[in-house]
């Protein structure tokens, strides 16, 4: 699989000042685990509100689209009138995409009711590490975190095609699990069921340009 280059290395600076306060994190809750997310971002000290609305996208420095059903996501996104306004955000602002957050996040997948929201070239299929009874637990190899870190596997998609200025940061025996384009990321897996913030505080120090714990 492609992994950036140069180029890639200029997209992935954090860009602006650190806001004053603790940073201000969207947890899309349509539907899905945003709760263990709100958790995990309470331990690193930022403030976690849940967006249902276009209003709640307001004063965010970031949003954390999780894991959940994608087909089911992406209706919601349409019958909340959400989806203008998080099209907008997240090519605006930080994104992290867990699970099924990566569909979203994706340049395409498949067996979907609408398009994705296309901000990080990767193609995924949905559920091709297999249905519920097949979930599993496996050391994933974390680059920026310098090692492994316990990948929660449910239902998850595969992450089939890597386009031009994606960075693949996270690998389960050699395949990605992890992509970064900018200041979009998304996992294949879902950290906050581990109860391990180190991802996390990741995204919010070196993607999202918060700064916050390590």
């Amino acid at each position: 699989m492609p992994v950036a280059g140069g180029e890639v290395a200029e997209l992935t600076k954090p860009r602006g000042r650190r806001p004053a306060g603790p940073p201000r994190v969207g947890l899309l809750s349509l539907q899905g685990d945003y709760e263990k997310h709100r958790e995990a971002l309470r331990a690193l000290d930022a403030e976690a509100v849940r967006v249902s609305l276009p209003e709640h996208l307001a004063g965010l420095d970031a949003l954390i689209v999780p894991g959940g059903e994608s087909t089911t996501m992406l209706r919601l996104l349409e019958a909340t009138g959400l989806r203008a306004g998080v099209e907008r955000f997240v090519r605006e602002k930080p994104v992290l995409g867990t699970c099924a957050g990566l569909i979203l996040l994706s340049r395409t997948a498949d067996r979907l009711p609408a398009p994705t929201l296309g901000v990080i070239d990767v193609t995924a299929a949905r559920n091709a590490w297999g249905r519920q009874v097949h979930s599993f637990s496996a050391a994933v190899d974390v680059a920026p975190l310098g090692g492994a870190f316990d990948g929660v596997f449910i239902r998850a998609p595969r992450v089939t095609r890597v386009g031009r200025g994606v960075e693949v940061f996270a690998t389960l025996d050699g395949e990605p699990v992890g992509v970064r384009q900018g200041r979009a990321a998304a996992l294949t897996f879902h950290p906050e069921l581990t109860g391990d913030p180190r991802l996390h505080a990741w995204f919010l120090r070196e993607v999202a340009g918060l700064g916050g714990r390590r």
